[in-house]
Order: structure tokens, then sequence, then C-alpha cells
């Protein structure tokens, strides 16, 4: 399969003995950036596709196939290996398995289901968990959704910072023992919990944002942690950069003027230009 190769890289993150940051991605531009400067895997979190697609925050208003097309888009335009959040599956079980479907011929490398309760109950202000129950049955309808066996699936839940430690370690196990490849986890507070969960559990576990006492990579490695992430701050950096040049032009400075913008030889590498004259040159007879 096409994208079998990144799904594999994945994989070898996942079974290895170090711990990676993934690149903040969110489109085609910032998902080529991240390849080019080396990082290992993109992460594809679902309150940047909210923000980047629909200008929304992270409320669970982006739909699953707004997802899927944005990550057919940054597939296309990078072979870097792309996890990507995908929340609650966008509704129970059956639509977690078609969630999964999409998401694969889109080219992700592996995704995540999440045990939380979305979007947010009438009258609900605080996050809720749906029942181990269910949380079960969507890890085993993503299974089941699964065309191409390299494809990585993540349990994820985010009950430490909900519910309790205990209940954490329950949902972990119970979503381990459905075939999950990886567990992902929010919300862990300090390194005693972490070890406790490690302890607990035998898959590779993925860390969403940490404290700071839970920084260091060889630690994280050592209780096999395989991948934390640094949150999302590529599109807060392009957002601040995009508003500060909009509203030095409105102000009145000319375009020649205006200061930290991307040089046309990175615009030009970005953009892949030297590949694209090279094939003009050969199937439209175009200089080189």
């Amino acid at each position: 399969m096409a994208f079998r190769s990144r799904r594999e890289k994945l994989r070898s993150i996942l079974s290895g003995s170090d711990c990676v940051h993934p690149g903040s991605v969110y489109d085609a531009i910032s998902t080529r950036i991240a390849e080019d400067l080396g990082f290992p895997l993109g992460m594809f979190g679902g309150s940047v596709a909210s923000l980047a697609v629909l200008g929304d925050p992270d409320i669970a208003l982006i739909t699953l196939t707004e997802l899927a097309e944005q990550m057919r888009r940054m597939s296309r335009a990078a072979a870097l290996p792309v996890l990507v959040d995908a929340d609650h599956g966008y509704g129970n079980a059956l639509n977690v398995r078609r969630t999964v479907q999409e998401l694969e011929t889109a080219g992700a490398a592996g995704l995540t289901i999440e045990d939380t309760l979305l979007p947010a109950g009438f009258g609900e202000s605080k996050t809720h968990l749906i029942s181990l129950e269910e949380g079960v049955g969507k890890m085993k309808a993503a299974l089941g959704g699964r065309s191409d066996p390299s494809l990585v699936i993540m349990g994820r839940t985010g009950a430490a910072s909900i519910t309790s430690l205990d209940d954490t370690i329950r949902r972990a196990l119970a979503y381990e023992a459905t075939g999950v490849d990886a567990l992902f986890f929010t919300g862990i507070k300090s390194r005693t919990e972490l070890e406790a969960i490690s302890a607990a559990t035998r898959l590779p576990i993925v860390l969403g944002g940490a404290p700071e006492e839970l920084n260091a990579l060889d630690h994280l490695a050592s209780q096999r942690v395989r991948i934390a992430l640094q949150g999302h701050a590529p599109i807060a950096a392009a957002t601040q950069a995009v508003y500060d040049t909009l509203k030095t032009l409105r102000e009145g400075t000319a375009p020649k003027n205006l200061k930290g913008l991307a040089s046309s030889e990175l615009t030009s590498r970005i953009m892949r230009e030297a590949d694209v004259k090279s094939r003009s040159a050969d199937v439209l007879g175009l200089k080189k």
C-alpha cells in the first residue's frame, strides 16, 4: 500500500527504546516543513484541525469529512508519518469504524480514539467520560474498521484529570485487552502517576500535555513513553505572524518594508519548485 512505509515508521518508533517529540502539523505547508526539519513524526491535533479548517475552538464542531480531507492534503504534500487525533470517532462505535476507514484511506499513519463524551451535553460545563463498556466497544470497532494492519490505532483516555488514577489504569487495561497498538494519556500530573500507569500496562505509551517534571526524555523512555507531545506552538506562531503582517499592511507599511517574511529560497524549497521545474521540462518541454 502507498502509505504502509509511513505506518511502519510510526510502528518503529513505538517498538523502539527512545521517546520522541512529534512536530505539530495542520496543513500541507506545516507538514512539509516538519519533514524538511527532520521530525520523525507529525501530530495532527483536533484543536489545530478545528482552527485551521474552521477557525473555531476545539468543541467537536469539525466533521469527519473535513478532518479526513485535510489529512488527505497533508499526505499528498509530504511522506512524513502523521498521527491523527480522531477525537471520539465522531459518534458511536459504528461511526468509529467509519472514522478509521476514512483516515486510513486519507493516509494517516495512526490515529487515536478517546473515551471523552463529545460533544458536551446540554447544561454540562464539565468534561465527562463515556462508560468503560462503551469505550471498549469503540476500540473494538476501530480495530475492526482497519484494512491495512500496519495502520496504528491508539486507545486514548483523559481519565487522569477527570476521574482518578485507578480509573485511568482500569480503562487502559481494558483498552489494551482489545488489541490496540498503544495507549495515549492526557492529564497525567506527576512522575508517580506515570510510573504507576507504566507498571500496570505493557503497551507503548503516548503522552499528551504533561507538567514540567515529565519533560525529561530519558525518564519518559524508561517508563515506556515513546511519543511525548509538546503542544501546538506552530499554529500559534503562524497565527501571530499573519496577524502582525496584515496589521502592518493595514497601517500603511509598504510590502517591500515588511519584516520576518519567508525568503524566496525557503518558499521555493517548501513548494518543491525544483521538482516541478524538472517535471515540466520532462513532460511539457519547458527549459529547466
